[in-house]
């Protein structure tokens, strides 16, 4: 059932649209007498390599935000475990609870600020983001007062580093997309190629006249697969958005609030 349920996950308004129409060409087409014997391999060559080089590229990107991501939270938890344990017994009994502030308002902010969409210049989340950064760097430095060494302090704050590295990575994900033109022209000839190959479902129909209907059959397949081929590649396009069950899961803050204690 689960198989049938992320099925239909990619069939929405769109194919049914595409598949109305491939329908409608079919129909016209016998019609008017328009069959023909269309060369199928025309459809690896123009749609299915494009659309399987952009689906590749678009997960490729999702694996790789993936890997940034755990990498900013391993990093963050590794900073809350310097001010937990690193500062010498008896001063500052307050840098972990600090810390463990300064790290769920981070995850809350990183979440807000992918949440907003695509990346503006005028987002207020990525001022917050780093206005925690900031806040680690000064944390760091009042661990620096309280007796940390300075081996510690510049190992916490190339932890730090590696955080915003990271969320820079993370940052360059969600603006640059795959190649623009190469995804247009996957999407436009994905939508009219089963419109285009009325003359060859109408061919098939007219071949097996005893069941006409294969005709129509095959233009509801044609469609169903490269709309849907096109709706993967949408969904594995934007890994932030939460709407595709591949999807980073940003909203980590409840979960990681036990680890840090």
């Amino acid at each position: 059932m689960k198989t049938v349920k992320h099925f239909l996950g990619i069939v929405d308004a769109h194919t049914v649209i595409v598949t109305a129409l491939a329908l409608l060409s079919t129909w016209l087409c016998l019609r008017f007498g328009l069959a023909a014997d269309i060369p199928t391999g025309l459809i690896g060559i123009a749609i299915i390599f494009p659309i399987v080089f952009s689906i590749n590229a678009a997960y490729r990107r999702r694996e790789e935000a993936l890997k940034s991501f755990a990498s900013l939270k391993a990093h963050a938890v590794a900073i809350f475990y310097a001010h937990r344990d690193w500062v010498p017994d008896g001063k500052g009994g307050d840098h972990a609870p600090r810390a463990r502030q300064v790290i769920l308002d981070l995850l809350t902010g990183i979440r807000e600020y992918f949440g907003w969409g695509w990346p503006d210049d005028k987002d207020p989340n990525l001022a917050k983001v780093y206005g925690r950064f900031s806040a680690f760097s000064k944390s760091i430095e009042e661990m620096r007062a309280a007796g940390l060494t300075a081996g510690e302090a510049s190992r916490s704050n190339q932890y730090m580093r590696a955080m915003m590295i990271d969320f820079e990575r993370m940052r360059n994900i969600l603006a640059y997309r795959t190649p623009v033109a190469l995804r247009a022209y996957s999407k436009v000839f994905l939508n009219i190629f089963p419109i285009l190959f009325g003359p060859y479902f109408a061919y098939i129909a007219e071949s097996k006249s005893d069941y006409p209907i294969i005709g129509y059959a095959v233009a509801v397949l044609y469609a169903l697969v490269l709309v849907s081929l096109d709706n993967i590649q949408e969904k594995l396009e934007m890994p932030f958005d939460s709407v595709g069950r591949d999807d980073l899961r940003l909203d980590v803050g409840p979960l990681y609030s036990p680890v840090l204690d």
